[in-house]
């Protein structure tokens, strides 16, 4: 049996820095080093979500750092996710399960006087740390917000109460990182500053070696040894967190591929069913609310939301509702996902404003279905005749007047998901589900003759594995590991 590590928190200088990423290659890290790692991180805010095999939600990004660890997820991992649903308001998940909405204000600054959060996500970690070693900590944000420190839960507070070693990691693409460093120490208190063991430098672009002497500069500075300086990469492919990449995805057409459109909402959530997608050869995949792309696609997927009523209405609002009806038309397949196959019935209607104050809204009408807004949500994973996939949605769906029931899917517990249509018009509950090859195969049949050369199933899973050993082999090479393992070990 390996030896007790300290638990390890990364931390950040701010936010999307890659504190998540840094994670997932030292999940995977120690598990290769023959330890038994787990993922922790105590509050996370996200709209991508993942069902955990008892059915309750968490972050996405523990989901991938538990993968990464070779171990199932679960709650303890991410004891508290916030979901944003406007600028002000997020739905509270506990321990995977929801417990009502927070205003911004009243949850950061007056608190709660009916559950002490800081008490569950404390002993959520006690449960983890009894079960696996190392505990992989990930901070959120920047630790230097010191007008949260009394509500915050995530980041140093949470490194007192785990005795975790703490690693700075510091994004020096964005520029400014000596600054963002320095004074990310420095407004520590005292006993705050001790606990923090170690700076990773990371998304280097250029020679390395120009970044000698700052590294030097930098530990004298701060007084806290640099463990290393992580090259910015292109070639590794991990899921990602946050949306803000999504926009970047290129928007033109590829020939000899089928073109895949997945409809940009305004709160879209679970953008990662499409990374097995991004990684097909077969596959150009992009994100558009562009009417003129729209039409030129082969596939259009309209992907799941956190608010279905407000996104259906902007559809029809901006003309993606009819652009989409209109390429439908004219050849192109239309698949939904959770919200997205909602969109795609008749109707949704919310008669206990479950989302808010629209009661009906007609749909794209492409399904003979029709949904209501409940405010219990379902959360599960499941398998199917094509492999699995997990449930996160909030409302019933069943078919329209006397439409008779055509599923999609045949789960393994007995129930049915989805309709279908024909092999061009189709909707699931199911997230993950393009993760599975047979299905993808599946969707992808119609439009065989456009692949240029007859390419074999992709498989995902195999892809993923061998990204997390990418990952890692990269991170090894620019850190030192016999100084991190030093500091873990250290009394």
């Amino acid at each position: 049996m390996s030896e007790k590590l300290h638990p390890v928190m990364f931390a950040g200088t701010g936010s999307d820095v890659g504190k998540s990423i840094v994670a997932a290659a030292f999940c995977r890290i120690f598990l290769q080093d023959g330890y038994h790692p787990a993922p922790f991180k105590a509050q996370n805010m996200a709209l991508n979500s993942y069902a955990t095999p008892e059915g309750l939600e968490i972050g996405r990004a523990q989901a991938v750092q538990a993968e990464a660890a070779g171990i199932p997820c679960h709650t303890d991992m991410n004891p508290l996710l916030l979901k944003p649903q406007s600028d002000h308001t997020s739905q509270v998940i506990l321990n995977g399960k929801p417990i009502g909405n927070k205003n911004a204000y009243d949850y950061w600054r007056r608190g709660t006087s009916d559950i002490d959060f800081r008490s569950e996500v404390c002993k959520a970690f006690d449960r983890l740390n009894v079960r696996f070693n190392p505990i992989v900590m990930e901070g959120a944000g920047s630790i230097s917000e010191i007008n949260l420190r009394d509500t915050d839960l995530v980041n140093l507070p949470m490194a007192r109460h785990a005795k975790a070693d703490v690693i700075l990691v510091g994004d020096i693409d964005r520029g400014g990182v000596f600054a963002s460093v320095y004074g990310s120490i420095a407004l520590q208190t005292p006993e705050d500053k001790k606990l923090i063991k170690g700076i990773i430098i990371n998304k280097f672009r250029g020679d390395m070696r120009l970044f000698d002497e700052g590294r030097k500069m930098l530990e004298d500075i701060c007084g806290i040894p640099v463990l290393g300086v992580i090259p910015y990469y292109k070639d590794i492919h991990i899921e990602e967190e946050d949306s803000v990449a999504l926009a970047q995805k290129s928007f033109i057409m590829q020939q000899g591929k089928i073109n895949v459109a997945v409809i940009m909402l305004q709160h879209l959530s679970n953008y990662t069913d499409f990374d097995s997608l991004e990684q097909d050869p077969r596959i150009h995949l992009f994100y558009t609310n562009n009417v003129d792309d729209i039409s030129k696609a082969d596939i259009i997927i309209l992907p799941g939301t956190k608010s279905t009523l407000h996104d259906l209405y902007e559809l029809r609002r901006n003309g993606c509702a009819q652009a989409i009806i209109k390429a439908h038309r004219n050849g192109a397949s239309v698949l939904g996902i959770c919200g997205g196959y909602q969109m795609m019935g008749v109707e949704v209607c919310d008669p206990d404003h479950v989302e808010g104050d629209i009661e009906r809204l007609p749909g794209l009408g492409l399904l003979p279905i029709t949904t209501t807004m409940s405010g219990e949500k379902v959360t599960r994973q499941v398998t199917c005749e094509y492999g699995s996939g997990y449930e996160i949605h909030m409302g019933e769906t069943r078919p329209f007047g006397d439409a008779k029931p055509s599923p999609l899917l045949h789960l393994s517990d007995g129930r049915e998901d989805g309709y279908l249509v024909d092999s061009k018009c189709m909707g699931t509950y199911l997230h993950g589900i393009l993760d599975n090859a047979p299905f993808v195969d599946f969707l992808l049949q119609p439009f065989a003759d456009k692949i240029a050369k007859a390419n074999k199933p992709f498989d995902y899973q195999a892809f993923k594995e061998e990204q997390y050993d990418k990952l890692a082999a990269h991170v090894r090479k620019h850190l030192d590991m016999d100084k991190l393992y030093q500091i873990l070990k250290d009394n």
